[in-house]
C-alpha cells in the first residue's frame, strides 16, 4: 500500500477533517464539484461507513457523529461532512490528531492548560472523537480510531495535507503542542503536517486563534476560480509559504480552509 494510503497514524498526527455545514446537500455538491469527491450515504444514518450511530456525549459542543457522510477519493476516505445541529455554532473545519487513548490525551491537554470542548464520544465501532481547544481557544479534535483509522489518501490533489495552528503566541503553543504531541513533531520518524504561525501573518488582528485545513490542489488559480463559480469566496489571497503556495478560501456556507499548490 503506498505511504498516502495511511492505514494507521501515531499520536500527533493529524489523521482526519471534518466540516459541520447548516446545508449537508449544498455541501456534498460543493465539494464534490471543487475536489472530485463522492460521498457515502445522505447523513440520515443509512449510508455505509461513517453513518453510525454516535453514543455517550453526542450532542455535545455542537458536534454530533450519527449524521456524517464519509467523502471519498477513488473510493479511499478523505474527510467527512455533517449536518450543524445548533445554528448558534460556527460552520467550521476541525482537524483531529490521532491518539491510541484519547482519555489520557484529554487529562493531559487539561493538565497543560488546555480544555476539553466536548468530552470523548462513541461513534459505534468506527472509532472514538473529543473536541479540544489549547489555551489561547484554538479548537481541534482527537480520533481514537476503531474500524476507521483516519485519512486513506492524503498528500495528494483533492486531499489534506496540512494543518496550520495561527495562533497569538506562537512560543505558548510551540510549547503546548510540542508538550503533548512531542514524537510526532519532532521525533526522528516526525511527519507532522501540522505547522504553527502568528496570527497576524495572515489575519487581521480580530480573528481568533484557530486551525486551517489545507487540501492540495494542482493549480491554485483554477482551484480559486472553482470556489468562486460554486458559491464560494477568496478569503486570503494567494501567499508563499515553507510548504506551499497557499490561499484562504470560504465555501458556500461559510466554512475555511485552505488550497494549496507544491
Amino acid at each position: 500500500m503506498a505511504d498516502n494510503r495511511a492505514s494507521a497514524y501515531t499520536e500527533g498526527v493529524p489523521c482526519w477533517a471534518d466540516a459541520q455545514l447548516p446545508d449537508l446537500e449544498a455541501g456534498k455538491r460543493f465539494y464534490g464539484a471543487l475536489f472530485g469527491w463522492t460521498f457515502d450515504g445522505n447523513g440520515e444514518g443509512d449510508g455505509g461507513e461513517g453513518n453510525g450511530k454516535a453514543g455517550g456525549n453526542s450532542g455535545n459542543g455542537g458536534k454530533t457523529y450519527d449524521r456524517f457522510v464519509v467523502a471519498r477519493l477513488e473510493g479511499e476516505p478523505v474527510a467527512a461532512l455533517a449536518p450543524k445541529t445548533d445554528g448558534r455554532m460556527p460552520t467550521v473545519w476541525t482537524v483531529y490528531f490521532a491518539t491510541p487513548d484519547v482519555r489520557a490525551l484529554a487529562a493531559r491537554i487539561t493538565a497543560a492548560g488546555g480544555q476539553i470542548v466536548m468530552p470523548p464520544t462513541r461513534a459505534d465501532g468506527f472509532g472514538t472523537a473529543a473536541l479540544a481547544a489549547d489555551p489561547e481557544g484554538a479548537v481541534f479534535g482527537l480520533w481514537q480510531p476503531g474500524s476507521h483509522p483516519g485519512f486513506g489518501r492524503r498528500h495528494e490533489e483533492g486531499t489534506f495535507v496540512w494543518a496550520q495552528l495561527y495562533a497569538r503566541d506562537t512560543e505558548a503553543a510551540n510549547a503546548f503542542y510540542g508538550g503533548l504531541f512531542h514524537d510526532a513533531l519532532f521525533g526522528p520518524d516526525a511527519e507532522p503536517d501540522f505547522g504553527r504561525a502568528s496570527l497576524l501573518d495572515v489575519f487581521p488582528a480580530e480573528m481568533p486563534p484557530h486551525f486551517l485545513v489545507h487540501f492540495r490542489v494542482a493549480d491554485l488559480g483554477e482551484a480559486l476560480e472553482a470556489v468562486g463559480r460554486l458559491g464560494g469566496r477568496v478569503q486570503v489571497p494567494p501567499f508563499r509559504t515553507s510548504y506551499g503556495h497557499v490561499a484562504v478560501v470560504v465555501d458556500n456556507q461559510g466554512a475555511s480552509f485552505a488550497v494549496l499548490q507544491r
